[in-house]
C-alpha cells in the first residue's frame, strides 16, 4: 500500500535529509543552516529545507560559490 508519502513527491526535507543529499554530516547541516549557506524555513521549531532552493543551490557553477 503506497502511503500518502510515497505517493506525492514531497516538497521539502528534513536537515538530516538535505544532509544525506549534500553527502555532509549532521552536524554539518545544521551549522550550514546556522550560518544561512542552505535555504530553509523555520516554522515553530522546526526546520525544513524547500527541495526546489536546495536543487537550485546545487545547480550553481564551481566559480559562483564564495568562501
Amino acid at each position: 500500500m503506497a502511503t500518502p508519502e510515497s505517493s506525492l513527491q514531497r516538497k521539502t526535507y528534513t536537515v538530516e535529509e538535505a544532509a544525506r543529499v549534500l553527502g555532509i554530516s549532521r552536524n554539518s547541516a545544521y551549522e550550514a543552516v546556522r550560518l544561512g549557506q542552505v535555504p530553509h524555513l523555520k516554522i515553530g521549531r522546526r526546520i525544513i529545507i524547500p527541495r526546489a532552493a536546495l536543487e537550485r543551490m546545487l545547480e550553481l557553477q564551481p566559480g559562483d560559490v564564495t568562501a
